[in-house]
Formats: structure tokens, sequence, C-alpha cells
């Protein structure tokens, strides 16, 4: 079990829990594990101001390794992914918190073929980090440092190859959250022809993800309804999700999608086995999936864990709830706007609005409470003998009818309540209760 690294890598508070001095020890520690004291990484960040510190920190701790650095600006992490991979690169590094305010930040990796490293590798990372093996002193070959901003255009061309359509007279509605699709998303679909209303592309460092975004939904659905718009597409703060919405303004998540382009592809014969979620995945999809005879896997939670299901297994198709989605035919992570283009894809193909095909599953309600606490005791709820009764009794009580779920998050103190099932209000009653009790038990010494 890794202790800095989370689900989605490093991530803290910038400054406070994920300092300069972090930054620089994580950078010397890749140049070693991952670099052998030489090779090449390419660092890319998203708009949060801490963003050129840690870059910094991070490029200076490689080069002091031996490895050269080569720093694109800001980029979606798909991006840094899509350009490790196609141009050979040793690794390539995301400085970014994703969906989380603007004062934290965080540092993801990915290896040389573009996936994110394997548990194993993360701890030797840690060995060096928390000091369990000591940085060997290098007196001799240091690592050259290039900035290559040009580099975002190759993955704004790869974003419009995976277009075959020309969307002149469809009406596309974008929250690019401030973050790193700001200029992307809307210069790609306005270049295939779209018709594009765009909110939130002017970051400033302080705003990403500032009721905006993924995490806000409402911003996009009323600017899809205001400019009757026929989807609208939402993302996070380094794009690799994305939430869609209909042309009748309703929220089109991660499940729907995968139910979208499960049944597209189904219908191809292009879907190899079936579709990867996990345990936060809608029970509608997974009812969705069985009536057209696909198979439904579950994973962990974290798009790493989908992910290593998907590769085990040869499924080309999987995701999660919050909106990333991956397509293995394309990319070896999540990718927000290539997950829109292949909505749009299915859309035309279809011939259906994205209504329509929003249709294709029910949802069930489902009700997500957090609870804060100390994040060293966010692992250990099941410890509690108040807390294990208190799940027991309600997992009783909604096993003919729902589920319970309770999951500590992998980024931040919290750990999750989630039920499912019918009624709603009796839901929201019950996941806030044992939200306050999780928190009265776990949330201070």
């Amino acid at each position: 079990m890794t202790e800095l690294f989370g689900t989605d890598g490093i991530r803290g508070i910038a400054g406070q829990g994920l300092t300069a001095e972090l930054a620089l020890n994580v950078g010397k520690a890749a140049g070693l594990v991952l670099g052998k004291n030489q090779g090449h990484c390419l660092i890319g960040t998203d708009t949060r101001e801490s963003a050129n510190m840690l870059e910094a920190a991070l490029a200076t701790g490689l080069m002091s390794m031996g490895m050269d650095v080569t720093l694109v600006g800001v980029i979606p992490t798909p991006g840094v992914a899509y350009l490790t991979r196609t141009l050979n690169y040793t690794c390539g590094v995301v400085i970014s918190a994703s969906h989380n305010p603007y004062n934290y930040n965080g540092i993801k990796f990915f290896s040389q073929d573009g996936y994110k490293l394997p548990d194993q590798v993360e701890e030797e990372l840690e060995d060096y980090l928390l000091k369990r093996k000591k940085f060997p002193e290098n007196t001799e070959s240091f690592g050259r440092l290039t900035l290559d901003p040009s580099l975002a255009k190759q993955y704004t061309r790869y974003l419009q190859s995976l277009c075959p359509h020309k969307l002149s007279g469809l009406k596309i509605a974008l929250d690019c959250g401030n973050g790193a699709l700001s200029k992307i998303a809307p210069y790609v679909l306005t270049s295939l022809g779209a018709n594009v209303f765009a909110l939130n592309t002017n970051p400033n460092g302080r705003n990403i993800n500032l009721d905006c975004g993924s995490t806000n939904p409402k911003v996009i659905q009323n600017l899809v309804l205001s400019k009757e718009a026929d989807l609208g597409f939402s993302f996070d703060g380094d794009a690799d999700r994305i939430i869609a919405v209909d042309n009748k303004g309703r929220i089109v998540d991660g499940d729907h999608i995968l139910a979208i382009c499960a049944h597209h592809l189904h219908q191809k014969d292009q879907l190899n086995g079936g579709v990867v979620g996990t345990v936060m995945s809608n029970l509608g999809l997974k009812k969705y999936l069985k009536s057209i005879d696909v198979n439904f896997i579950e994973a962990k939670v974290g798009d790493r864990y989908v992910l290593e299901e998907m590769r085990e297994n040869g499924y080309v198709l999987g995701g999660e709830q919050s909106g990333h989605i991956i397509f293995t035919d394309y990319n070896t992570t999540g990718d927000g706007l290539a997950t829109g283009l292949h909505l749009i894809e299915v859309m035309l193909e279809s011939q259906k609005s994205l209504s329509d095909l929003n249709d294709l599953m029910t949802s069930y309600p489902q009700v997500l409470v957090n609870a804060r606490v100390l994040d060293h005791k966010k692992k250990s709820y099941l410890e509690d003998d108040v807390l294990e009764k208190s799940i027991e009794a309600l997992e009783k009580k909604y096993e003919d009818n729902g589920r319970i779920l309770i999951r500590p998050s992998g980024t931040e103190p919290l750990i999750r309540v989630m039920i499912e099932g019918t009624n709603l209000d009796e839901m929201r009653e019950d996941a806030q209760v044992l939200a306050d009790l999780i928190q009265e038990q776990l949330g201070g010494e």
C-alpha cells in the first residue's frame, strides 16, 4: 500500500502538503527509478497558479539525476499520456489536481507506454521519498531543459482526427472549467464545423473549477437550454473526464455514456466481451448491459483500476460514473474531449439526438454524502465497533431494494457514503445520518 500516492498520483495543498521540496525529491526519485539516470521526461500542467513552482522543482530534481526534461506547458492530462507514448519519452508527468480547488495540486506519472504507474513502481519511488533509501550523489551527468509548447498542437491534431464527420450545423455548448481544455476544446470543435458556445475559457490561476466544470453541471445545463444547443460538454480541470448534457438539458454522466457507447460498439461487433465499470457504477447500467447481452465487469474505484482490468482481459470500453471514460483503441487514459467526440460520432451515425440515446438506460437514484475525517483514519473505519454495527444495519435494510457502499477517498480526507435504492428521501436521511456518525467517530483525536 502506497503512502503518498493515492488513486491519482500525489495530491495536496500546494505549498503545504505538496511543497516545492517534495516536488524536487519526487523528480530525483523518478530520475532514479524511471530514468535510471538518463532518458527524457515530458511535463505538462493545468492552469493553477502553483503549477510553475512545482514544475520548476520537479524538473530540477529530474535533471539533477541525469534526465532531460521538456516542458509543454498547459495541456490536458490525456495529452501528456498521448505525447509520451507516441513520441517515445521515458515518462510523462502531469502537474494537476483534477477537479479539486485551485489551492490543491498534484503530481501524476505516465510510463513510456502512456499508462499510469503500477503500485509497485510507486512504492519504489516512495522508498526514496519516505527516506527508506538515500539519494545517491550525482556530480557528473545532468539533464537539459527544453520548452516546447508546440507539442500541444500535435495532441490537438490527434483530437481532430478522431471525428470523421463534419459537424456543420451542430450546436455545441462547452464549460471548460477554466482548465486545461480552455483553448483547445473550442478550437477543435469549431475547426470541425460546429457552432460552439463556450464558457469559462479564461483561466487566471485561481478560477479553475470555481463554480464551473464537470462537478458543477448546472452551468452547462443552463447554457445548453439558453442556446438551444444539440448537446453540451463540461470538463474538469485537467480534462480527463467529461459530463455531457443532452438537448433537453439533462445530465449524461459516465454511466450513461458507457451505455450509449456500449450499445453502439455492440451493434458494430466491436465491443470485445464486455464493459468495465466500478463498484460505484449505477445499478441501471448493469441492468441495461444485461438486457443487450453485454457483460459488466466491476473494478475498484479509480480509472487506473478500470484500465488494469481492461488491459488484462482485452476489453476496449470502460469508465466511471464521474466521466472518466477509456477507449483503449485510441488512448491509454480517460480523455474528456475524445469521449465527447465519440458521443457525437454515435449521434451522427445513429441519426438520433443525445436525449434519445440518454434514454437507453434508466438510472437508479443514488445519494452520495461525504464525511470529513482525519486522513490517517479514513482507511480504518471498519475497526470502529460503532460504525461497523451501523453499517451492517443499513446494509440489511437495503439488501433487497438497493445497496450501500462506503469508500475512503483516494485523494482527500473523506469517507464517501453512497446509497442506491428507490426512496430518495429515505436514502438521503440514512446517508446523512451515517456520514455524520463517521465524522463524529473519525473526525478528531
